[in-house]
């Protein structure tokens, strides 16, 4: 790639920001406030989430520099541990995706549903909202529909609008809920009890910071990486941090912490407070439309993961099958979608969905991350050559760790049913790879 053709400070801090906001922050900002003990953990979960995103992704974009290869995390695996890793990870991150898509679609149902459903909408109703979602969307795709470049610019235009809306609350002092708003006196509170509610509200936020692992992708296409990388990093990220702490600071003020964590809809919330009726309704459907987008984009690119996965034989020949009239992977779409949907199944609630994904996050950022050790002493004759190397390492990579693990763990005692799912789902793909290997071997 010539030096014209590669990304600058501008566009790769731009691009860092498009990773990472989502639609979370439209969501988890109640599940880290029904975790956290006083608004302090509640603040300190956001800065911890944001800082830790840092470390790994300036781990990522190190790693990807270093071992600059198309198709991503199972190549680094299957170079640094071996392809039964690469493909069991591989196959853990799709369902990750996959459950990260019902909550995303969960989301958008809680907005919608109270316009459809005056009297309330139940759990169930709400999954089979978001279950619609999917599937209509699985049909717009099985059509050879594509997502133009058009609705994703409205997609970031509602979403930006949105943050707009909610930020600006802040400098409305009338606005602002006055009820009494009791705390938790944290002395107490055994260190235990405090670090639990820590753990579990920073297992929401994680979920929100998300996104920035894909800077494995940008390590060999940046303009003086060395300068490039860990600016473009730092400034996007705490761009980010700074407007995921004033959404949640305008959450908090206007809503009220208390009450912040029993409220669904609140963003809709905020925008009923400033424009009235008209605007929850309004933008409780603007958020939907976006989460449809988002919903149509992720059955739009996993299944080309799965298509690639299969290309290097290690998912079956089947997930290559392919509609050329219409350009539809026909089988890989199917099975995605499928998976999304029963994960909806079987977990009804944004929390228990946020559970399953963030457990699965934790083993495939953890292990992905701890490449960046194996990386450092294979590729040694790299050091020099104008490579981005993180300084304070192995610091960064350690936090960055440490981090998952201690959420990972968190979740393990919080909810021990998805994380038992998570590993023995982790477990089953493994000795699948190792069944099909030898099932080729003796038709070899």
């Amino acid at each position: 790639m010539t030096s014209k053709n590669k990304l600058g400070l501008f566009s790769l801090t731009m691009i860092v920001i498009g990773l990472v906001i989502g639609m979370g922050i439209f969501r988890t900002s109640k599940d880290a406030a029904q975790a956290a003990l006083t608004p302090t953990l509640f603040f300190a979960a956001w800065i911890v989430g944001g800082l830790v995103a840092i470390c790994g992704a300036l781990t990522y974009a190190e790693i990807g520099s270093r071992y600059p290869v198309t198709g991503g995390y199972y190549k680094i695996f299957s170079y640094a541990y071996h392809p039964s890793i690469a493909f069991a990870i591989n196959c853990i991150i799709l369902i990750s995706n996959a459950a990260s898509l019902s909550g995303v679609a969960l989301i958008g149902s809680e907005y919608i549903t109270p316009l459809i459903f005056s009297s309330g909408a139940t759990d169930f109703i709400k999954a089979l909202v978001a279950m619609s979602a999917i599937v209509i969307f699985y049909g717009v795709n099985l059509m050879g529909l594509r997502m133009s470049s058009k609705t994703q610019n409205v997609l970031m235009l509602i979403k930006i609008s949105m943050l707009v809306v909610l930020i600006a609350s802040i400098f409305f002092p009338s606005l602002y809920n006055t009820a009494p708003q009791p705390t938790i006196d944290l002395d107490t509170k055994s260190f235990g009890a405090i670090l639990l509610s820590f753990g579990i509200a920073l297992k929401a936020t994680s979920f929100t910071y998300g996104g920035y692992q894909q800077t494995i992708n940008f390590g060999d296409e940046i303009h003086h990486p060395q300068k490039n990388i860990p600016r473009g990093i730092f400034i996007g990220i705490l761009v980010i941090i700074l407007l995921y702490m004033s959404v949640s600071y305008a959450y908090y003020k206007v809503i009220g912490f208390n009450e912040l964590k029993e409220t669904s809809g609140i963003a809709a919330i905020i925008a009923e407070k400033m424009f009235g009726p008209t605007g929850k309704y309004v933008s409780s459907i603007l958020l939907f439309i976006a989460v449809l987008a988002y919903v149509n984009v992720l059955l739009l690119s996993n299944p080309r993961v799965m298509y690639a996965m299969s290309e290097d034989g290690i998912l079956p020949k089947a997930f290559r099958k392919k509609d050329e009239k219409k350009d539809v992977l026909t089988v890989s779409l199917t099975v995605f979608a499928a998976i999304c949907v029963i994960v909806l199944f079987f977990a009804k609630k944004f929390n228990e969905i946020l559970s399953f994904t963030i457990f699965l996050d934790s083993i495939g950022m953890a292990t992905s991350a701890a490449t960046i050790f194996i990386l450092r002493k294979r590729t040694k004759h790299l050091d020099g050559t104008g490579i981005y190397s993180m300084k304070l390492y192995p610091i960064l990579p350690v936090i960055f760790i440490v981090a998952y693990i201690f959420v990972g763990t968190v979740i393990a005692i919080t909810d021990p049913m998805y994380a038992v799912i998570g590993i023995s789902v982790f477990a089953a793909f493994l000795l699948l790879y190792f069944a099909t290997e030898k099932l080729r071997k003796q038709n070899s």
